[in-house]
């Protein structure tokens, strides 16, 4: 290619890539910020999208390729695996985002019941019960967020849910890797602004509840157990999941 920067892959090559999964890669330090998967051009269109970008918000990710442009340099790609399917493409994504803390992706919905785990969460996962629902019972994974904050204000804030339906839940179970961790009752479901959440972020089209920690006489029916298989499918990344 004559030491010019690839931009897009020729039909041939895409036609062998099949699904494939991809890092870019900061060549100022050679640290990997950002981790995806796709099929045809898709790890080439992170560059056009912010060299096509003209608002003032711009995410972690366009902005660390603004950055890099600006400096004279261009994001190195690379094709971590490529021959999959999607279904195995999502597992190695998963694994890839695990293995690369402080990644620009926003993970927040991405969560793998079978991702990274110490030894000794192995063993506790595995060994617990599994739970026997006796509420109608809302299960929402908190893999990633419960790191960063309370595990309250990691389970009611913010999701896209459908807020009839959560209302129906009795009891709202918050779960890390197939394990409950966590057990609160909603008051009330509302939008995810900051009028409703003060000292959060505005997350449109997305709901949090106001609530409180579930008795003990619940917590001790579920906080522990884990998550009965039926519940939980290698390779779903929708968070939330319903028991009734």
């Amino acid at each position: 290619m004559n030491g010019q920067e690839i931009e897009s892959f020729p039909p041939e090559v895409v036609e062998k890539l099949k699904t494939y999964v991809y890092r870019l890669i900061d060549p100022r330090n050679g640290e990997t910020f950002y981790v995806g998967k796709g099929k045809g051009n898709r790890v080439f269109a992170h560059i056009r999208a912010e060299q096509n970008f003209g608002g003032d918000e711009i995410d972690d990710k366009l902005k660390r390729i603004r950055e890099i442009r600006v400096g004279g340099f261009e994001v190195a790609h690379v094709i971590h695996r490529h021959g999959m399917d999607d279904k195995t493409a999502f597992e190695v994504e998963a694994a890839l985002i695990d293995a690369y803390p402080g990644l620009a992706n926003d993970v927040s919905g991405h969560s793998n019941e079978y991702g990274a785990m110490h030894a000794k969460e192995i063993v506790c996962r595995y060994c617990a019960k599994p739970a026997v629902f006796q509420h109608k019972a809302l299960l929402i994974s908190v893999n990633r967020s419960a790191a960063e904050t309370s595990l309250y204000e990691a389970t009611r804030y913010a999701w896209k849910i459908s807020k009839s339906k959560a209302k129906q839940a009795e009891v709202i179970l918050a779960t890390r890797q197939g394990l409950i961790v966590g057990a609160f009752v909603a008051d009330d479901w509302l939008d995810a602004t900051v009028a409703n959440f003060p000292g959060h972020e505005d997350v449109r089209g997305r709901l949090g509840f106001i609530g409180r920690e579930a008795c003990d006489a619940i917590k001790k029916l579920y906080v522990g157990k884990r998550v009965p298989d039926e519940y939980r499918k290698p390779g779903a990344a929708n968070p939330i999941k319903y028991t009734w």
